[in-house]
């Protein structure tokens, strides 16, 4: 049974970082109905901010790691912003195959620009907080893995209250629900929209500094893999619903732990994909999306 509880700290700590690159996907969704894959490049970024913040900043403090994550977030929340203005905010009125292939682009952009700027060389990660292991019945729970649950909690909170109870959330539902509509009745889209990007790659940094404190390997290319996971989770949940991207996370984050830990640890990777696809075959809007019929 401490066997079986501790996979499943490890599963739900592994969930939550998924959880919160999820929600930067399901947003854009949400409101442009096509998928940033750049997303997943953001969540690097986010990393080697933290990492820089990290030299600089007192190492193993509370105080340091929260400067560190304030200074990624914001960095993150520019660049974010950033590619919306130039990349996909000229296509907008074209077609989605063209803005999709233009996110391709950019997420390869990130990428040869990281090798460029922070070496293709993988780093270490500094440890940002203060790194604790409790023992529970048998069951180690670090620090970190505390800090993930707190922080993925808080800022899953803090969205919801955001996109209901806000004028800007507000706003963000009406566009997401009809953009020409919203424009009539005076909401700039634009602001919106670049809004959503700002805090969904802000959400990408928080990941990117969550995930390399707990595998504190980090290299430009780092952030395909989790982007891609985090995708599936996205999928899995619903895409465009902020809950589901949460629980569709943590869902996979949990089977990946527990086949890592059996004697099919090899084909964790293909397990994950598997289960998008299943969800493809089986529900295709997730578990808690909603299908939309559309006339012809």
């Amino acid at each position: 049974m401490s066997e079986f509880l501790q996979q499943v700290i490890n599963g739900l700590s592994l969930g939550a970082i998924y959880a919160l690159i999820a929600l930067g996907y399901t947003m854009v969704y949400g409101i442009l109905r096509f998928i940033n894959f750049a997303h997943s490049d953001v969540f690097m970024v986010g990393a080697f901010m933290g990492f820089y913040a990290g030299k600089i900043l007192p190492h193993e403090s509370m105080l340091g790691g929260i400067g560190a994550l304030v200074f990624a977030m914001l960095v993150c929340a520019i660049l974010g912003i950033l590619i919306e203005r130039f990349a996909y905010r000229p296509l907008r009125e074209g077609s989605k195959l063209t803005v999709l292939i233009t996110a391709i682009g950019v997420s390869l952009l990130l990428e040869s620009g990281g090798q460029y700027l922070f070496g293709a060389d993988p780093k270490s990660f500094p440890m940002m907080f203060p790194s604790k292991e409790f023992s529970l019945g048998g069951i180690a729970i670090s620090s970190n893995q505390i800090l993930v649950f707190v922080a993925t909690a808080v800022l899953l909170v803090a969205l919801q209250f955001i996109v209901l109870k806000t004028k800007i959330g507000t706003a963000m539902r009406a566009v997401s629900f009809n953009p020409q509509a919203a424009s009539l009745v005076g909401i700039n889209n634009d602001v919106v929209i670049s809004f959503t990007f700002g805090i969904g790659s802000a959400l990408a940094a928080v990941g990117g500094i969550l995930y390399s404190s707990n595998y504190p390997s980090i290299d430009p290319y780092m952030g395909i893999l989790p982007g891609l996971k985090a995708f599936v989770a996205a999928v899995l949940g619903g895409i465009g619903n902020i809950p589901g991207a949460a629980m569709g996370g943590i869902l996979l984050g949990v089977i990946e732990t527990f086949v890592n830990g059996s004697r099919y640890s090899t084909y964790t990777d293909a397990i994950a994909f598997t289960v998008l696809i299943l969800i493809l075959l089986f529900k295709p809007a997730g578990i808690l999306g909603k299908l939309h019929v559309e006339k012809v």
